[in-house]
């Protein structure tokens, strides 16, 4: 019978861990009838740090619940990376569009840049830091997602541990094209307070984020220069791409991670 009990012991014990760490999908109220709904990864076993993903484009990621299972576009370089940050130490909250935004192909520039992201997002820092006490709280954005990265990296200051922004939209987006917009062509990056870094491929070949922009930053904050990787298997602007970081996703994330927990990091990753 001891024998029995210790084995129960046990399942529970393994139990409450797995369901302590699982994935889940949050949804708060944030204005009005607004909802604002993420992706939380599984938890690392020695959590250090906490990071909200902002992807590109739209931030549409079409998050959704099937067969009780989390599903959702895993594309984007963020998205699909999510895995290498809990192997580090960090837990990942993966930003979708808000309810208002599912439309269309999602979050404009304006959106980004204004108020009403502020308000959603504020909901979801504040939820992090009452689930994962003690910790920093990091955002990081990819192409068009550090828009929303940088903005709200200025506006939240103190409530965050840092800001890292990947292949940053350093150019507008002119009227003609599908998803016209500023950018962060008109944005001081010296509003930001807390701890700034960029990370950018040095052959990235999308015309509205170009390594030399980054480079020229450099002179001010760190940046991590990534080379090599993949051929590419998208348009340049895509995520499949040195854009993208494909094919060196992991040796990128590491390097950020390192940076986020104020370890030695590698200015270059080859």
């Amino acid at each position: 019978m001891g024998y029995v009990i210790r084995i129960a012991v046990a399942y529970w014990i393994a139990l409450s861990a797995s369901l302590a760490g699982a994935q889940e999908i949050v949804t708060l109220p944030t204005r009005g009838s607004v909802t604002q709904s993420y992706f939380l990864t599984s938890a690392p076993k020695q959590l250090q740090a906490v990071a909200v993903l902002f992807p590109g484009s739209g931030g549409l990621i079409q998050l959704r619940s099937e067969g009780g299972q989390p599903k959702f576009s895993a594309g984007n370089f963020l998205v699909r990376s999510r895995t290498e940050f809990v192997r580090r130490g960090v837990q990942a909250a993966i930003l979708d569009a808000p309810s208002d935004q599912q439309g269309g192909w999602g979050m404009s520039d304006e959106f980004r840049l204004g108020e009403k992201h502020l308000v959603d997002i504020t909901r979801v820092v504040g939820d992090l830091k009452e689930r994962f006490t003690g910790v920093p709280v990091v955002l990081i954005g990819t192409s068009r997602g550090t828009i929303s990265a940088a903005a709200l990296g200025a506006r939240l200051g103190s409530q965050l541990g840092g800001v890292v922004l990947t292949a940053s939209l350093f150019r507008a987006v002119p009227a003609r094209s599908r998803e016209p917009g500023p950018g962060l062509s008109r944005f001081d990056f010296a509003s930001i307070a807390v701890p700034l870094l960029f990370a950018h491929h040095v052959s990235d070949q999308c015309q509205f984020t170009p390594y030399g922009d980054a480079a020229r930053l450099s002179e001010k904050y760190p940046l991590i220069t990534v080379w090599g990787g993949l051929p590419p298997q998208s348009s340049e602007c895509e995520a499949r791409s040195q854009h993208g970081f494909f094919g060196k996703e992991s040796e990128t994330v590491e390097q950020i991670v390192n940076w986020m927990l104020k370890k030695p990091f590698l200015y270059e990753v080859k």
